[in-house]
């Protein structure tokens, strides 16, 4: 009866190898993160100062939040007209 239960918790057991793996990429993703908190933001001045986030999208019109109108701001860059 016992050797029943030990094969029977080696099949449910992943194999070592895959669970050094997992370890690894637990690890390395630990070390990506605290790497990034420890850097900071990778373009602080990006952001547009003087925006709110309460809806206000600054008045361009695109409701993204200050971003840019592909249509209005670039001119027609996928072709659709002015030909």
């Amino acid at each position: 009866m016992g050797a029943d239960v030990g094969v029977a918790l080696r099949k449910l057991v992943p194999p070592p190898a895959l669970c050094g793996f997992l370890l690894l990429l637990a690890l390395m993703f630990v070390a990506s993160y605290a790497a990034g908190a420890a850097v900071g933001p990778v373009a602080p001045g990006m952001h547009e100062t003087g925006t709110s986030r309460d809806g206000d999208d600054g008045g361009d019109g695109d409701g993204g939040g200050g971003g840019m109108d592909m249509d209005t701001d670039m001119g027609d860059t996928h072709g659709t007209g002015g030909r």
